[in-house]
């Protein structure tokens, strides 16, 4: 499990306790998102397979490829070979409209996290109440000055 999923489910289980319409709609969009990543991460993994076996059909076209087609199965290879290049280019294209959309979805998904942290703040708020101890400021930091020779002491 990614740290992005770590952090998906550990805010999902953290807003279970907020029963309102919000919740409700941001865990069916969160299911949703998740389900659209996974579908276009398999697609992907199939667009790779695909460009694997079109490589491969064009590297043993390459090698038995014969200048005068002297029967039926050398006259087609041409065509073998040229249906492999369309589907490697074809694949290719696929692969990364849907690296692209795997981005997309990746960011919405970003986006309902950051609602589902704002949500659980709120929750914590309302049900935990007011924080009693306030945050530490900023506390400066000291300078090291050098001493003249004369100045200093051994």
């Amino acid at each position: 499990m990614s740290e992005r999923e770590k952090d998906t489910t550990f805010l999902r289980r953290c807003i279970v306790f907020a029963d309102s319409a919000e919740r409700h709609q941001l865990e069916e969009s969160i299911t949703q998102l998740q389900r659209n990543g996974r579908c276009v991460r398999r697609a992907m993994g199939l667009m790779a397979l695909l460009i694997a076996l079109a490589t491969a059909g064009v590297c043993y076209s390459a090698v038995f490829l014969a200048d005068y087609p002297q029967n039926m199965t050398q006259f087609l290879m041409p065509f073998i070979s040229k249906v492999f290049c369309a589907l490697g280019l074809g694949s290719l294209i696929c692969l990364l409209a849907f690296a692209g959309l795997a981005a997309a979805y990746r960011t919405e998904l970003d986006q309902r996290r950051e609602e589902c942290r704002r949500l659980a703040m709120k929750l914590l708020e309302t049900r935990g109440g007011k924080p009693s101890i306030v945050p530490l400021a900023v506390v400066p930091t000291l300078e090291i000055v050098a001493l003249p020779k004369g100045l200093m002491t051994h």
